[in-house]
């Protein structure tokens, strides 16, 4: 059974929800703050951005060896980092509008793969 908060308080998960963007100390944080509150828009968040922090680890192994390609190399890979900024930007404004609203492409996936966080 879900023990999930969907009572009024103070932020409602907000605070838990905009830390989980800030490095992987700050989701960790929010992780332990979040046992003690549990709502929605923070497991929401905290699925979110734990999908990008390891998205950005993943795609880690395509930018290295395309520093390596002559030319046009360095402006893929920096495509690559733009577009994973783009989405941590996206999850941030979203936790900080108290938006439950899922990254473009993967935000959804992140919600089923990582389902068992925050519950």
């Amino acid at each position: 059974m879900e023990n999930i908060n969907t009572q009024p308080t103070a932020d409602n998960g907000k605070t838990i929800a905009i830390i989980s963007y800030i490095t992987i100390i700050g989701w960790i944080i929010a992780l332990v703050m979040h046992g003690s509150n549990k709502t929605s828009l923070g497991a929401f968040h905290l699925r979110q951005a734990l999908g990008i922090a390891l998205l950005a680890i993943a795609t880690m192994f395509i930018r290295i060896p395309l520093h390596f390609i002559p030319g046009v190399g360095w402006i893929f890979s920096m495509a690559i980092g733009i577009g994973l900024f783009v989405l941590w930007i996206m999850g941030l404004i979203s936790a900080v509008n108290a938006q439950e609203k899922p990254l473009p492409v993967l935000g959804t996936q992140f919600q089923n793969w990582f389902a068992s966080i925050g519950v």
